[in-house]
């Protein structure tokens, strides 16, 4: 079956996903591509609408072995109609546990029929200099991965005379899934004098925790912990205070050393 266009829907507030994404986009070397970056609260405002002449590209980060939960409402507001999508999840380094099972699941309901799916490794959000895991992921390894991953898509798609002909696919995971969907509510971040105000933390929040008027002014309940205010402050006057999120680090700093590699389900 020939494919009219290309949908990729991403939420990445610190680049990794994104990142995979636009990888399995090269592979699959379609000339009409659309963008869909659902990082910003704006942007998950808007309905996303497919049909089966398109191939929908979905990306999300795992959080605690999970979707993460404030994607869900948005995720499941598609419309789409018999629509060939591709789920990709990426974790940092520890398990994806039932996020691409659930991802999976979720497009299904909305109309989607799944036609490949994958799991990729990205730094993790609470790595760091001092306590580093998966430092510097997707790498030019991952990168290479993830293109040729699309190449297999675009084979795969190439094979299949219509949608009638998408089977399914089979996952691991768990149903009900497991891991944990509550986010922390926890004070963690720890602004020095080296602050300029410049905004730019403000700007990459992905929920609008941070005051763009002052940036030390930190909303913890809408705070997701995805760090990308402290790793997108060009001063580095963000960092991890000593606590919940700090221990985590130490953590997976220790458990989580070995590499993991991307694996997908054609």
């Amino acid at each position: 079956m020939k494919i009219q266009s290309l949908k990729l829907v991403y939420f990445s507030p610190t680049g990794t996903t994104k990142a995979i994404i636009q990888g399995i986009a090269r592979g699959i070397n379609q000339s009409a591509v659309e963008l869909i970056d659902i990082t910003k609260p704006n942007a998950r405002k808007q309905q996303l609408q497919t049909s089966e002449n398109e191939l929908l590209v979905v990306a999300v980060p795992v959080y605690m072995g999970r979707v993460p939960a404030l994607l869900m409402e948005w995720l499941l507001r598609i419309k789409a109609h018999n629509t060939p999508t591709v789920c990709i999840v990426v974790y940092g380094n520890r398990v994806y546990d039932d996020a691409l099972l659930e991802l999976k699941d979720t497009l299904i309901t909305c109309g989607c029929l799944p036609i490949t799916c994958a799991a990729y490794i990205g730094e993790h959000s609470f790595s760091s200099s001092e306590t580093p895991t998966a430092e510097g992921r997707p790498d030019a390894s991952d990168l290479h991965h993830a293109e040729l991953l699309g190449r297999k898509i675009n084979e795969k798609l190439l094979s299949i005379s219509s949608v009638d002909h998408i089977s399914d696919i089979n996952i691991p995971g768990n149903y009900p899934y497991g891991g944990v969907t509550e986010l922390w509510n926890v004070d963690f971040i720890a602004v020095s004098n080296d602050c300029a105000q410049c905004g730019i933390c403000a700007e990459v929040c992905p929920v609008g925790a941070i005051a763009s008027e002052n940036s030390n002014l930190i909303d913890n309940e809408k705070c997701i912990t995805c760090c990308a205010c402290i790793k997108n402050c060009p001063q580095n006057a963000r960092t991890m205070k000593t606590g919940l999120v700090k221990d985590a680090a130490i953590r997976l700093n220790t458990l989580y050393q070995e590499r993991k590699e991307p694996v997908f389900f054609l």
